[in-house]
């Protein structure tokens, strides 16, 4: 009689629970496993820390954390931004950056995404390209940088190609792993219809894959910008990385601090237009989620 009465206790118990806990008015937590939040709280945490972030920077120079040299206040970078686009041709300088970011991953994402995708459909290719792509991609890009000088010289082509090493091989692998993940049922579903290897690839894989190849490029590209200064300062007399090491040589860290602002600047625009990029081509995906 007991076990009959803790038993039907408990059920009562969890049906309460359950029956609280999925209360359409119960009131939301800024904690939540998994479950998305508004708009304006979004933007309001977002904010929040760039606020927190600008006043330790204001301050570290008042509160003795640091000196003016070496850590120059907000007005005083954003004084040195405005002098360097207005009067010293910064303009051409973020221009030829974003060149060589832009033809280099271009180069990187020709060789890496079909590479990645064949890799991740085919396991004789994967065997084939496999181990030389996963050794290539623990070698440091920057060792590369004495070898590219005496094979290209002092122009573009050893910047670029260090870009495109600091990327392709990471990326290759991404979208490898991406391709693998692609449902074995939709290929036996082409073979069933009747598909070679050529029309199950080009018509199963490649549209099941590619909105995760888009995100994989998304987030090396991000990666290619933070190469973007280590390419540029290497026998360079143009560019944001160029820029900044002459301002190293006068300890003018307002310069040093512009430029990395603006880097991260251009990466969120690039980031962005990539999302943008990504909701126009798959907006099935923006409806499903």
């Amino acid at each position: 009689m007991a076990i009959q009465f803790q038993s039907s206790y408990t059920r009562q118990f969890k049906k309460g629970f359950l029956m609280k806990r999925d209360t359409p008015n119960r009131k939301k937590l800024w904690f939540e496993f998994k479950k998305p939040i508004s708009f304006p709280k979004a933007f309001l945490l977002g904010l929040s820390l760039w606020i927190i972030f600008f006043a330790f920077w204001s301050l570290s120079v008042p509160m003795g954390w640091s000196t003016e040299i070496l850590l120059p206040g907000p007005l005083k970078v954003l004084d040195a931004l405005y002098d360097l686009i207005a009067n010293r041709g910064f303009m051409s300088d973020i221009g030829i950056s974003i060149y060589r970011i832009v033809i280099s991953f271009i180069a990187a994402s020709l060789v890496a995404v079909p590479l990645g995708i064949l890799m991740g459909s085919f396991a004789s290719i994967e065997a084939f390209f496999n181990p030389f792509v996963s050794a290539m991609r623990y070698l440091p890009a920057p060792s590369f940088i004495p070898i590219l000088l005496m094979w290209f010289g002092t122009g573009d082509a050893p910047k670029l190609a260090l870009l495109f090493i600091g990327v392709v091989w990471f990326m290759a692998t991404i979208i490898m792993d991406h391709t693998k993940n692609v449902r074995t049922e939709f290929i036996e579903t082409g073979q069933t219809l009747g598909g070679n290897r050529r029309q199950i690839l080009m018509t199963v894989i490649v549209p099941a894959v590619l909105p995760d190849v888009m995100t994989a490029m998304r987030q090396m590209l991000a990666v290619s910008w933070t190469y973007l200064v280590i390419a540029e300062i290497v026998a360079s007399t143009n560019g944001i990385g160029a820029m900044m090491m002459r301002a190293k040589r006068f300890i003018h860290t307002d310069e040093i601090i512009a430029g990395i602002i603006v880097i991260g600047l251009l990466g969120l625009v690039f980031d962005y237009l990539f999302r943008q990029l990504r909701r126009i081509m798959f907006p099935y995906l923006e409806e499903s989620s």
